[in-house]
């Protein structure tokens, strides 16, 4: 199944694009983002994707301090990319407080992961990645599942304007560091590859 988009009027501002993204009724269980200014509904991912990031997610509490968050489901905003993402997983401390109860500002995290799905091919690999590093945020993991001669792990980082720096790359079956403030071995041989 593939991503569906709907499009909004050019002259709309930020704000209103969010609020139309805050207030829709969406479809039941489909992840909502807004990517390079355009709402973005994709269906729930499958069973391999949510094994993956489930293992990512167990790995990453049992390093990240205590009054970090390990989330599946937060979205976050980029206003200067025009994204309102919601990454597989985002590591944040988390603020006290924030401005908006459906979302926190993209610069306050310190790890973003992508898993690809065939539908989400193109904004993991493009689109996310530029706004992640647009927004400062440290380091990013992408899990692609689809790429070009085999699943592959590659982490980013050392963001420079909406370009990231590759910092290594494994494929399935090898280990993957995950630097300060994580320190943590990501073992791809658990990852299922179909």
């Amino acid at each position: 199944m593939s991503a569906l988009t709907v499009s909004h009027d050019p002259e709309q501002s930020w704000d209103d694009l969010v609020r139309f993204w805050e207030e829709m009724e969406w479809p039941e269980g489909s992840k909502v983002e807004i990517i390079e200014g355009i709402i973005t509904v994709s269906p729930a991912p499958g069973v391999s994707h949510n094994v993956i990031a489930e293992h990512i997610h167990r790995r990453l509490y049992s390093v990240v301090p205590q009054d970090w968050k390990v989330f599946q489901t937060m979205a976050i905003s980029v206003p200067s990319r025009l994204g309102m993402l919601i990454p597989d997983i985002l590591v944040t401390p988390m603020p006290e407080h924030t401005e908006a109860d459906t979302h926190i500002p993209a610069p306050l995290a310190e790890l973003a992961v992508e898993v690809t799905s065939k539908s989400s091919v193109r904004h993991d690999r493009v689109s996310k990645p530029a706004a992640y590093a647009a927004a400062g945020i440290p380091l990013y993991l992408l899990v692609d599942r689809w790429a070009p001669g085999g699943p592959t792990a590659t982490l980013y980082g050392e963001p420079r304007g909406d370009v990231y720096r590759t910092l290594s790359a494994v494929k399935f079956g090898e280990k993957l560091r995950l630097p300060a403030p994580f320190d943590l071995d990501i073992d791809t041989g658990e990852f299922p590859e179909d």
